[in-house]
């Protein structure tokens, strides 16, 4: 059993459809206390869930059960069918309090973006879903930082890679769905994702 201050590793593999045009990229995901799915976003206080079914359906209840957690086997299709791949910034981190906070996450080891990268050769946009997420890639890359529904660009692996700054999608971010769904649309519709 883990404690507060150990290193923890990543739990779950990179979710890289092969058509993907966009990879989420996050920090980390929250203690396994608070998951209601093995999969990316996996907290029913998240909204990261509600946004998608927002913007691809109308209703940001669509990937949401009765019971108040959510549809693994339809998120994981419609990832795969819409071409979005998933994981995160941070292979190894320590928590400095035991909560999701990116504040209280130290990053040990970054993820290789190279790599997801070369899993998925259609992809060119890279969505960070925190200023985290931006600021771990940032300090890898170099790419320098953007304002929130912006991108800036960089190369990865010899690719043209966009790089765009997301709103968190933790309801303790200060915005709602509906505002934060209109920026994920900027991106989503400039990959070619959707109309």
């Amino acid at each position: 059993m883990s404690s507060l201050h150990d290193i923890e590793r990543h739990p779950l593999e990179p979710f890289l459809p092969y058509n993907a045009r966009v990879i989420m990229l996050g920090s980390f995901p929250p203690p396994k206390t608070r998951w209601c799915m093995n999969f990316f976003y996996p907290n029913p206080q998240n909204d990261m869930w509600r946004i998608m079914g927002l913007l691809f359906y109308g209703d940001k209840q669509h990937f949401v059960s009765q019971d108040r957690t959510f549809l693994y086997s339809d998120i994981v299709e419609f990832c795969s069918n819409t071409g979005i791949a998933i994981f995160d910034t941070a292979t190894a981190v320590r928590r400095l309090r035991d909560n999701a906070a990116d504040e209280f996450l130290e990053i040990i080891e970054p993820t290789d973006i190279g790599a997801l990268l070369n899993a998925i050769p259609f992809c060119q946009d890279i969505c960070c879903t925190g200023q985290k997420s931006l600021d771990t890639i940032s300090s890898v890359y170099g790419c320098g930082k953007t304002a929130i529904g912006k991108y800036t660009e960089t190369t990865i692996s010899e690719r043209h890679i966009r790089i765009w700054r997301m709103p968190s999608s933790s309801r303790a971010y200060p915005l709602s769905i509906e505002k934060k769904a209109e920026a994920y649309a900027t991106l989503f519709r400039h990959a070619g994702l959707m109309r």
